[in-house]
């Protein structure tokens, strides 16, 4: 236990406490030695101004007029957490592009002073702390401020839309009900007035964004997560059926610990193959990620599902006939 942690379990303990503790009980508490304890409980005192009252013979204690109200000042943090925020803070600094970059700085430069301060002149080694994008999109960073700012002060936005499937750029109005960031790209749930629906939108293909003055429709949550959520990966809506893939016994040990719905059904069955349920709508997405397996995954329903996956395979097969 280091000092941070160890400070931290010495305000936790004499808080509860009503009664002195002796000095040979924080050092079973603690884990330390009698002249830790002695040191901890003077920086507590001294430099932090707990009101420490009590001697080494019949135990120390908070003053019980002042010690419910008082609370360890600025933030302290175990070497666990401490790891953590230094993981987080790498990731700030190497995802998201000019996105998140400016508007996230200050944070950053808190996080660093954080670290910095904890540290105590230690340096730390950041660069051992790897994070790599995976297929990460080129956003305007215009446009995802302006999505972010109509998503958070609830108001309607106009703006142009480039489906990716088919190319086509439309006009749209929507009332944004949330912004979600899934598999390192940013989407927009809204509502779609001029198509009276719920719609999902790519970030990365919305231009010429501009909040307007009318207050957005808000959704009942329910609502949105049973259009939203309710089926497979982003592209969802009311699931159509459940699919069934059967993967081999090599690719069982990574599927099993996967999550690709909240709704999934898996076992493992006597042979080592893992059989995967799950709800969908739009197949696309589904079959990307089983395809993504090769010849360890296999769809076995529905029927439809099964020949749209064997209609894929053989129209990648066929470029390499040529």
């Amino acid at each position: 236990m280091d000092r941070y942690e160890r400070i931290n379990a010495l305000h936790r303990t004499l808080k509860a406490s009503r009664y002195p503790i002796t000095v040979m009980r924080l050092q079973d508490e603690l884990g330390c030695s009698r002249a830790t304890v002695y040191r901890d409980l003077a920086f507590l005192r001294d430099a932090l101004m707990a009101p420490l009252v009590g001697d080494g013979e019949s135990g120390f204690r908070y003053d019980q007029t002042q010690g419910d109200r008082f609370e360890l000042p600025g933030l302290w943090l175990s070497s666990e957490e401490l790891y953590a925020l230094l993981a987080a803070q790498q990731l700030l600094t190497r995802t998201g592009g000019g996105v998140l970059a400016g508007a996230l700085a200050p944070f950053q430069q808190r996080v660093e002073s954080l670290l910095a301060e904890q540290a105590g002149g230690k340096r730390w080694p950041v660069e051992r702390v790897r994070v790599i994008p995976h297929r990460t999109r080129k956003l305007d960073e215009r446009a995802f401020r302006v999505v972010a700012t109509a998503v958070l002060e609830r108001k309607q936005f106009v703006f142009d839309y480039r489906a990716r499937s088919t190319d086509e750029k439309t006009r749209r109005t929507v009332s944004p009900q949330r912004i979600t960031h899934y598999r390192d790209n940013w989407y927009l749930d809204a509502w779609d007035h001029d198509r009276d629906g719920l719609r999902s939108f790519s970030v990365d293909r919305i231009t010429g964004a501009r909040v307007l003055e009318a207050r957005a429709r808000d959704m009942d949550e329910v609502q949105l997560q049973q259009h939203l959520a309710g089926s497979y990966g982003i592209f969802s809506g009311e699931p159509r059926g459940w699919a069934t893939i059967l993967f081999s016994a090599k690719a069982a040990r990574w599927v099993a610990d996967e999550h690709w719905h909240s709704q999934q059904q898996g076992r493992t069955l006597p042979d080592g193959r893992y059989e995967l349920k799950l709800p969908y709508s739009a197949p696309r997405e589904l079959l990307m990620d089983v395809l993504h397996y090769g010849s360890d995954a296999q769809v076995i329903e529905p029927a439809s599902l099964r020949e749209q996956a064997k209609s894929l395979l053989t129209l990648a097969l066929s470029n390499y006939d040529r």
